[in-house]
């Protein structure tokens, strides 16, 4: 039995042995206000009103809400470009590893059969070099994106999982992060050199049967990966440093996060 169900079970044992035990009436009325007021405190946390834990946010504006949220936005991804915007901060990540894209699934299968299989890993690596590279450029674009991110229910996001905060800009703010980041990607995909690895690879497996189809869409089709890919990792790494943020004192590295996400 919780201890929640016990305070209950003992104030009502209380309220109804008074008329029986009490020597008076004031020692009656006594023993059944003091089982009245336990019922109702235990009555008012399981209600979740009248305790002392409050919902995040309480005392707070909007205007305050809104800009911690955002702090911890910036914060987290100031965190997050840092690692992954390193060599091998996708390529050695299990979590954030970015494969071929799904239509050269078949072209690596035959490529490796064919004792070729080191031109589809040398494209692989180039495709997370180019993620990393594009990366640090993608931190001022974010504190961009996050300046002009307008929050609807900032309390509801406070209050909300440990991720919410996340969630809320990956769904309004996709869009125009991939527009803004899109010139930088298709420049780190040249510039890494998966262009020239696919070309390499396309050549070697014309001689393959059965998997000409795979290459149609031609070289264009990896900076809409890459991009797909790297936003996709960095937001999983956003949304756990904001949970970090929230769960975490250590972690709220300003006045404002402390304000905002203490309790």
């Amino acid at each position: 039995m919780s201890h929640a169900v016990k305070a209950v079970a003992i104030a009502a044992t209380m309220m109804l042995a008074a008329p029986i035990f009490a020597p008076s009436v004031q020692a009656q009325g006594g023993l059944m206000d003091l089982g009245k007021g336990m019922l109702k405190d235990q009555m008012e946390q399981r209600a979740g009103g009248g305790g002392s834990a409050g919902s995040l946010g309480a005392g707070l504006s909007t205007s305050e809400i809104g800009s911690g949220l955002k702090e911890a936005l910036r914060t987290a991804a100031e965190k997050v470009t840092g690692q992954l915007g390193r060599a091998d901060g996708f390529n050695a990540d299990s979590l954030v590893h970015i494969p071929l894209p799904d239509k050269l699934q078949t072209v690596k299968k035959g490529l490796a059969m064919a004792g070729q299989s080191g031109l589809v890993d040398d494209l692989e690596l180039k495709l997370n070099r180019a993620a990393e590279a594009a990366t640090p450029q993608a931190k001022q674009i974010f504190f961009d994106a996050v300046g002009k991110m307008t929050l609807d229910d900032a309390k509801g996001i406070l209050n909300g999982p440990n991720d919410a905060a996340t969630q809320y800009f990956k769904k309004t703010m996709t869009p125009d992060l991939k527009t803004a980041m899109r010139p930088v990607v298709d420049q780190t995909v040249s510039q890494s050199g998966a262009v020239q690895s696919y070309n390499a690879m396309a050549g070697a497996a014309k001689t393959l049967p059965m998997i000409g189809g795979a290459l149609q869409s031609g070289p264009g089709m990896l900076t809409d990966h890459v991009l797909e890919k790297a936003l996709g990792g960095i937001f999983s790494y956003l949304g756990r440093e904001e949970a970090d943020i929230r769960t975490n004192p250590a972690s709220r590295s300003t006045d404002l996060l402390k304000k905002v996400f203490g309790k």
